[in-house]
């Protein structure tokens, strides 16, 4: 009966589907999403975005979180830089468009310099390929209840040709959130610069 356990379960890890984010040189799926800019909602959409310049998408587990925070604080402090070269910043996580609104105003954080969606169905981050993971009971730095999935933290600098220029895992590449955004600004400064 053990064995029959055993080789149930482990068809079952064979059978799940593997999870691969997007590789450079892939077409970055488009979409649109409900975001905020400075506490006040609107429509997102990739195309529009990809239209003026490269466009960064980073995905990020959760706002008011320690590297999510450090994340976006890095962002808002680097974005006349990305404007130089040309280049739009969205943030994706699973937040709801409430804590999106707050995150998105904090002086501390987004500081209404950039964007940030939400992605509660998860809808996005299955589109390119990222995985979830769900905590009970996790809680951010005020001591609120997160209550929703967190997405891998995964930073993409995409061209106006909706290609892939690149990919960067804190899983893969051992980059720490803010040189996530260290690494983008650079890839987004060679293009503007050729």
């Amino acid at each position: 009966m053990k064995t029959v356990i055993f080789g149930l379960a482990l068809a079952a890890v064979f059978a799940a589907p593997a999870f691969a984010a997007l590789k450079v040189g892939d077409t970055a799926p488009d979409f649109s999403a409900t975001a905020s800019l400075g506490g006040k909602d609107f429509t997102f959409k990739l195309a529009d975005a990809l239209k003026k310049g490269p466009t960064v998408v980073y995905f990020y587990p959760s706002a008011y979180t320690q590297g999510c925070d450090l994340e976006a604080h890095t962002f808002a402090e680097s974005k006349e830089k990305f404007d130089a070269a040309g280049a739009s910043i969205i943030g994706v996580s699973g937040d709801n468009l409430e804590r999106l609104n707050q995150f998105s105003a904090d002086p501390n954080f987004c500081a209404g310099k950039f964007p940030i969606a939400s992605d509660e169905s998860l809808a996005i981050a299955g589109s390119y390929k990222l995985s979830t993971t769900t905590r009970e009971g996790a809680k951010d730095v005020r001591g609120v209840e997160i209550g929703h999935a967190f997405i891998e933290r995964v930073t993409y600098v995409i061209g106006k040709d909706h290609k892939i220029v690149a990919v960067m895992s804190s899983n893969d590449d051992k980059l720490t959130p803010d040189q996530h955004v260290d690494k983008s600004l650079e890839i987004v400064q060679k293009i503007a610069s050729k």
